[in-house]
């Protein structure tokens, strides 16, 4: 039996980061997790037109700081800005954080583009997820989602899905990939994201592997 292992997790402070960093008091360390999760699934919701491929979160002492990566910042920013102030008033509202309280942190938003959103596989992974929901042929959609990473410069690409595909009676797995995927080593730089469709028939989840 294959003892599966996280290639985000095994590759922490290599090629990949912290999603959540800096000062985490023991006393409030799983309520601050859990507001983490919190903030990172409102933005995820609240800006999907926007393609947000990462949210990182940065802590200390007097302040969070919050960067949005997203490929389309225009979206999230606004007219003026404007949209990056009611987002940041939503958050505030969420948090709790009141201008009365002194020990209260302040806030701080920032948006990065993504230069590459064919490389980041929570975007190609979520737009796979569009696709079946609209009940487009899944192995063209995957077709198309390897064709379009490999192009963008990847060394390789594997699409896994999983479940009731195309509204099939029994559930079973559909696997695609080009190039080299080798999650063994630790010199490659793997990006992996895991996206649920809820097609008419039942969820079907989506599992994407990126080679950079």
């Amino acid at each position: 039996m294959g003892h599966k292992v996280n290639p985000i997790a095994l590759r922490l402070g290599i090629h990949q980061g912290f999603k959540s960093v800096g000062f985490y008091s023991k006393k409030s360390y799983s309520s601050t997790v859990l507001q983490d999760i919190k903030i990172r699934k409102a933005l995820f919701e609240k800006l999907r037109p926007a393609g947000v491929g990462d949210v990182v979160i940065e802590r200390s002492l007097s302040s969070i700081k919050i960067t949005i990566y997203v490929t389309r910042p225009g979206i999230v920013i606004g007219r003026g800005g404007t949209g990056l102030e009611e987002l940041k008033k939503h958050i505030v509202q969420m948090l709790g954080i009141t201008k009365i309280d002194k020990n209260a942190k302040k806030l701080e938003l920032k948006v990065e583009p993504i230069k590459d959103a064919n490389l980041n596989a929570y975007l190609v992974a979520s737009n796979i997820c569009e696709q079946l929901v609209k009940r487009m042929p899944h192995k063209r959609v995957m077709k198309q989602a390897v064709e379009k990473v490999m192009q963008q410069g990847a060394k390789g690409v594997r699409i896994v899905l999983s479940g009731r595909i195309g509204g099939a009676e029994i559930g079973r797995r559909e696997r695609l990939q080009a190039g080299k995927v080798s999650l063994s080593t630790i010199r490659e730089d793997i990006d992996y994201a895991q996206v649920p469709a809820l097609t008419k028939s039942g969820y079907v989840g989506v599992k994407v592997w990126i080679n950079r």
